[in-house]
Parts: structure tokens; C-alpha cells; sequence
């Protein structure tokens, strides 16, 4: 009887840990399939993170979220190692030299976005600029003091 006793009363203790903080920290959105170390980067780094939706691919855990009123995405390898983030910014924060570049060689091109990407080593911002021409989609890769170079066709 005394185990029995002893064993109901660890029972109690865990499901009270487990709903002690009210269910405010559920989980997010596929977060099941996400790796124990990339959680809690991910938890560490963006605490106060809030619309959490976790993808995991073949060959990244990725994590759209919004932190501090912007929107991110940050990527992690599969065994959950921070690799960067990117969010869509303004055109504007392109360096001149690429604007001035853009505007001189695609003009016949609508800016669709601007992605800036930063990675985890100390290497400077990269910007990925999507253009949109009739039915064609271009993506150019702009790195501070290197000017723009062409990435991908997209059709």
C-alpha cells in the first residue's frame, strides 16, 4: 500500500509540473518532428517569440515566427545548429551602390521583395532581391561592397 501511495504521489508531482505554467507555452505548430537543441536555441534566442510554426525538411528544421512587431525565419541543421535568419525588408536598406545598380540595369524590372539574410559567422548582411518581369522572375544576390550578381532564374 505504502508503494502505491508513493507512486501515486510521483504521478501527482509530474502532471502538476506539466500544467504548472497554464498551457501558455504549448507547443507550436509542428514542433513535434523539431530537434531538442534547436528548440531550445530557438527558445533562448527568441524568447518572447510569439506566431511559433516549425518546418522540418530533409535537410533543415526551419521556423517562421514574429519577434518584436517584424517577421523572421531562422534555420537550423537537423542536429539543431543555428544557421541565419532572414525577413523580408525594404529595397531601401540595399546599399546605394546596389540601387543605384539595380535601377540602372533592371529597369525594365518591378522589385517583387528583399530578403536579408544573416548568418551565423560574422560576414556581412546578404540581400536577395526578387525582380518580376511580363512572366519572368529573376533573384539577385547583393552583398555590401561586392555589388549584385545574378542567383537564380525562377521562370
Amino acid at each position: 500500500m505504502k508503494k502505491l501511495f508513493i507512486t501515486a504521489a510521483i504521478a501527482t508531482m509530474f502532471s502538476v509540473t506539466a500544467f504548472a505554467d497554464g498551457g501558455k507555452k504549448a507547443k507550436a505548430e509542428g514542433e513535434k518532428n523539431v530537434s531538442y537543441t534547436a528548440l531550445n536555441k530557438f527558445s533562448a534566442e527568441f524568447e518572447s517569440a510569439s506566431n511559433v510554426v516549425w518546418t522540418v525538411t530533409p535537410n533543415t528544421q526551419k521556423v517562421d515566427f514574429v519577434f518584436e512587431g517584424a517577421k523572421f525565419t531562422a534555420f537550423y541543421d537537423l542536429d539543431g545548429e543555428y544557421l541565419g535568419r532572414t525577413q523580408e525588408v525594404s529595397v531601401l536598406l540595399l546599399p546605394e551602390t546596389d540601387r543605384k545598380e539595380l535601377t540602372a540595369k533592371y529597369a525594365d524590372y518591378t522589385v517583387s521583395r528583399v530578403i536579408q539574410y544573416e548568418n551565423k559567422s560574422a560576414e556581412p548582411l546578404v540581400y536577395f532581391v526578387d525582380l518580376v518581369k511580363a512572366n519572368k522572375e529573376i533573384v539577385l544576390k547583393a552583398v555590401p561592397n561586392e555589388g549584385l550578381t545574378f542567383f537564380q532564374a525562377i521562370k
